[in-house]
């Protein structure tokens, strides 16, 4: 049998989202079970305006993943490699726990992976209005002053200086081509 071309593929697709239950208070589908949880990710980018005292607006969408995790605040700490902020709720740390238990509790390396992520971590309030306080000390990291910008990465987002996101952006996309170039994706056989 041979393969389904895009057009069958597009056919299909539409079909299944047809499928989903409807909801009754609005125009779109209903997600259910796994699929919910593959929603359950931080994605987008914003450019919120930090005020005077450090405040941020937290992307509603970010706070509603915050919400589905049981977080009540943000995990945040200074990006490692970067002029940016690593931040998350309970699936992040989850992640952070897991790769501390691959060492001996006493072990240099454990102690130094747990310092750079738990150490120079904060855990960030979120207030009733929806903005959250970033520390001077990781806006300082990251070179924000007047603007943040939200990155969803998936399970975390990263937070940066405006100028440096796009610098990064436009660096990371050259490098995702040539990642997807040479694993052969996005290329489909000739019919």
């Amino acid at each position: 049998m041979p393969p389904p071309s895009p057009t069958d593929e597009l056919r299909n697709f539409r079909g299944a989202l047809r499928d989903l239950p409807r909801c009754p208070r609005h125009s779109f589908s209903v997600a259910t079970g796994s699929a919910l949880r593959e929603m359950n990710e931080f994605a987008s980018r914003f450019d919120n305006k930090i005020d005077a005292k450090g405040r941020v607006s937290v992307p509603a969408s970010f706070r509603a993943v915050l919400a589905q995790e049981g977080a009540e605040e943000i995990f945040c700490y200074p990006h490692l490699d970067r002029p940016a902020l690593e931040a998350g709720g309970s699936r992040l740390v989850g992640k952070i726990k897991g790769i501390l238990e691959d060492f001996p509790i006493d072990s240099p390396e454990r102690d130094e992976i747990a310092t750079a992520y738990f150490g120079e971590s904060e855990k960030v309030k979120i207030d009733p209005d929806g903005r959250a306080v970033l520390p001077k000390r990781l806006r300082d990291h990251a070179g924000i002053t007047d603007v943040a910008v939200f990155v969803g990465l998936g399970d975390k987002f990263q937070i940066w200086e405006p100028t440096a996101y796009d610098k990064f952006r436009t660096e990371a996309r050259e490098r995702a081509r040539a990642y997807r170039r040479e694993l052969g994706a996005g290329s489909r056989p000739q019919t």
